[in-house]
């Protein structure tokens, strides 16, 4: 998984320098799947059907723009980028029949100080969950970490959207909330692999679903932001395989 995660990032960096004013959405969707491919792996959200879903994702990557919290799909109404814009690129890639997950947001060209605020306060929230996720502790220490981030800054945790473990499957036992009281919740035990993401609304933390089955967007039209690693848990700590 370390390797394949790491294969991953590199994948994900360069899906991020195309998230350019003018660019299409179908356009990052057929570099994720090639590249995937050339890389030795296999797109692990392309026709997987969640619990609940009418049908399967049709897409190797969710691309969700400004309002948009995840999900959203790129390549049934292609999009263009426009100056402004902030893009969040969520990808989980198969190599050798096991699974990471992993996401970023990206500015596209010069964005606004809140946008760019949002963004660094949710990458800054993850990376307190990360720390929060080691042996000893329990599934709500990640929660209180990350939303001890969010809190002071007026900005809300998407609600019901949450992060998960995975490996063999997308969604995988346990899953982790990104708001929790700390020492509650099931232990944290070396052998674990989580996919933690915080998802954070400049606005309300009321969702939405679209009439695509599958893009949620934020209630009040705000913006939204998603950063996400795959973390195996060790017995000293945790390794981000993502990273």
């Amino acid at each position: 998984m370390k390797e394949g995660g790491q294969r991953h990032a590199e994948i994900l960096r360069e899906l991020a320098t195309l998230c350019k004013p003018g660019v299409s959405t179908l356009v990052v969707e057929e570099e994720s799947l090639r590249m995937i491919k050339e890389n030795g792996g296999k797109p692990a959200f392309l026709g997987y059907k969640p619990m609940g879903a009418d049908r399967p994702f049709p897409a190797s990557i969710c691309i969700s723009i400004n309002d948009e919290i995840v999900h959203g799909i790129p390549n049934e109404t292609a999009r263009i980028l426009r100056e402004g814009d902030i893009v969040g690129l969520d990808l989980g890639i198969t190599r050798e029949g096991l699974i990471t997950d992993a996401a970023i947001t990206v500015p596209v060209g010069t964005v606004d100080d809140e946008s760019q605020r949002l963004i660094d306060v949710t990458r800054d929230a993850l990376m307190a969950g990360i720390e929060a996720a080691k042996p000893g502790n329990t599934i709500g220490d990640i929660g209180a970490a990350i939303n001890a981030v969010i809190g002071p800054t007026g900005f809300k945790l998407a609600e019901d959207l949450v992060g998960h473990g995975v490996g063999y499957k997308v969604h995988e036992d346990p899953y982790v909330p990104n708001v929790g009281i700390a020492g509650t919740g099931e232990k944290i035990v070396p052998g674990m692999v989580l996919a933690l993401e915080p998802m954070v609304n400049a606005g309300t933390s009321k969702i939405k679903i679209m009439d695509d089955g599958y893009t949620i967007k934020t209630r009040d039209g705000s913006r939204s932001a998603h950063f996400e690693h795959t973390i195996a848990i060790t017995e000293k700590g945790n390794i981000i395989l993502t990273s």
